[in-house]
């Protein structure tokens, strides 16, 4: 076997397990940013319904409960 021929087989094995490590690099960076994307979301939402409560809550007491009057 010529030292041609032995880094052309090397190349060739390589291919695989680096199409593979890039594949499993891509899943795990897609979920991660899925996951964050998911939290910021959530947040957004939580903080909108924190707001809409403290109006709704606040008109509440402005106009009084029925039996201050």
């Amino acid at each position: 076997m010529t030292p041609l021929e032995w880094i052309s087989d090397a190349a060739w094995t390589s291919i695989p397990v680096i199409g593979m490590s890039i594949f499993v690099w891509w899943l795990f960076r897609s979920l991660i940013r899925a996951d964050a994307t998911e939290r910021k979301t959530y947040a957004d939402i939580e903080a909108e319904e924190r707001e809409r409560l403290s109006k709704t809550n606040k008109a509440v007491s402005e106009q009084g409960s029925p039996n201050d009057k």
